[in-house]
């Protein structure tokens, strides 16, 4: 290109980015078509004469998010923009995950909810009133955990997410835990559970907590459901954590335990079906569990706090991982180097 034709492009570049102009009058001023204006804000572009610089304000952490996006194969993370205990991120996490629902949740969504979570309970009771309906159903996923009033507490939390999206609310009204498999299955095979159970596989959004193995103090305060004997014994197996009662060693394989014939609620194949699954989660207590849900699958959304992003961001893998090998995930690497520990999608409900 000539140089005076490159002088031209650069000054309608000027006009139109920084002085604002519209494209007819910036063709005005230089006395060309608008047709040839359009061309040189493109070749402007593509010459790297114009260039877009998104600059982040403070308190908000989108490298941060890519990376931990990237490393355990995401579809969304975001970061809360506060540090410390538990009690003083529960509030901020609470607000990002409202505002996330708010601003994501569509008007055919089918959610489904976990039981008694802090962190769950915060986001629900920091959202607004919809103006319009942004949801179908809100369907708890799983039994009550912990004591009867702790059980109201988490029927009262999925009524309040229902009312705020203007969706119907499905209450599974069965404990969490119960003493053996066969009364589970007795409960499974009842009427109204198999009801709420058969809108499982139709759920489009799944909102979860995380839970260490160390209960958090509010399951404590309501009567935690898994017995001392049953914790030293996942313990014992290598549990850190659990996602919707499925607890999950370091590396994010399952681990195995006679408490999975106990539990009322979504099993792994239909919790892996939901297409979004999003958790809520941080905290220093917090930070083994979150990583080995990261690591599992089990989890595509994140909102955390800042401290638990800086945690997930160091490299804690065996020396067997090849950063970025072939593209894949930090999660997809691990699987495909330890076949065994990988959580798939089984058969079956």
């Amino acid at each position: 290109m000539p140089n005076d034709s490159l002088s031209l492009m650069v000054q309608a570049a000027r006009l139109y980015h920084e002085q604002k102009l519209t494209q007819p009058e910036v063709a005005q001023r230089l006395g060309v078509s608008q047709s040839r204006v359009s061309r040189w804000l493109k070749e402007a572009e593509a010459r790297g004469i114009v260039r877009t610089v998104v600059v982040a304000p403070e308190g908000v952490y989108p490298e941060l998010e890519e990376r931990i996006q990237d490393r355990f194969g995401l579809t969304h993370v975001l970061i809360a923009d506060v540090r410390g205990d538990e009690r003083t991120i529960l509030p901020a996490l609470g607000s990002t995950a409202a505002m996330y629902l708010e601003s994501t949740l569509t008007d055919q969504a089918c959610i489904g909810i976990s039981s008694y979570s802090a962190s769950v309970m915060a986001a629900v009771q920091a959202m607004s009133p919809l103006k319009k309906r942004r949801a179908k159903k809100v369907v708890q996923v799983m039994g009550g955990i912990g004591q009867p009033g702790a059980q109201v507490i988490a029927t009262q939390m999925a009524d309040r997410l229902a009312r705020l999206t203007g969706a119907t609310a499905m209450f599974l009204p069965t404990p969490g835990i119960v003493s053996n498999p066969a009364t589970r299955e007795a409960l499974m095979k009842d009427d109204v559970v198999g009801s709420v159970a058969a809108d499982w596989p139709h759920l489009t959004d799944l909102i979860l907590g995380i839970g260490s193995l160390a209960p958090s103090p509010l399951l404590q305060s309501s009567g935690n459901a898994v017995s001392e004997a049953e914790m030293d014994q996942l313990l014992a197996l290598g549990a850190v954590g659990d996602v919707a009662m499925h607890f999950l060693d370091p590396e994010g394989a399952p681990v195995r335990s006679e408490l999975d014939e106990r539990i009322v609620g979504i099993g792994l194949p239909g919790l892996l079906r939901v297409p979004r699954r999003i958790a809520i989660a941080g905290g220093a207590r917090k930070h083994q569990a979150i990583q080995a849900a990261l690591r599992s699958g089990l989890v595509n959304v994140l909102i955390t706090d800042a401290d638990t992003a800086d945690y997930l961001c160091v490299d804690r893998t065996p020396a067997t991982r090849t950063p970025g090998r072939n593209g894949q995930s930090e999660r997809q690497q691990r699987h495909s180097l330890n076949p065994a520990g990988r959580i798939v999608q089984p058969a079956g409900p």
